[in-house]
């Protein structure tokens, strides 16, 4: 006796593509009725004007700002993310092989290399101009 996928193989990718298409534009299509049905339309220069934290857009294009915050930034990243590794190393260590924690153990050396460095270029130094 033939089953349903074994006549049509192709029913079962269909059937997948179409739900989830529908699936990825369901909450897009609520959100746009949501938008039509309940959000006021109030059109007008304050309305369309660009917001700056509630600061009057300025006219000129450059603005100063602190490159620390980028730095500060960029060096939170990479440590915050390099923790994600340490975690399953952490979960596993006991099972692990002499070789997995040599090869750990220089991942751990070059996070702190990278430490010690941005430490002497003194990135870390938060300056007051």
């Amino acid at each position: 006796m033939l089953t349903q996928n074994e006549t049509n193989p192709h029913l079962f990718l269909a059937v997948f593509i179409a739900v989830a298409i529908v699936f990825a534009l369901t909450p897009l299509l609520i959100a746009r009725l949501w938008a039509k049905l309940f959000s006021p339309q109030k059109r007008g220069p304050i309305k369309n004007s660009t917001y700056e934290c509630g600061l009057d857009k300025q006219a000129i294009g450059w603005v100063q700002f602190k490159a620390e915050y980028y730095l500060y930034a960029i060096i939170f990243l990479v440590f915050d993310v390099e923790i994600l590794f340490l975690l399953p190393f952490a979960a596993v260590f006991k099972q692990l092989s002499i070789g997995a924690v040599v090869a750990m153990l220089v991942f751990v050396l070059l996070l702190v290399e990278g430490l010690a460095w941005a430490c002497l270029k003194g990135l870390l130094k938060w300056r007051q101009s």
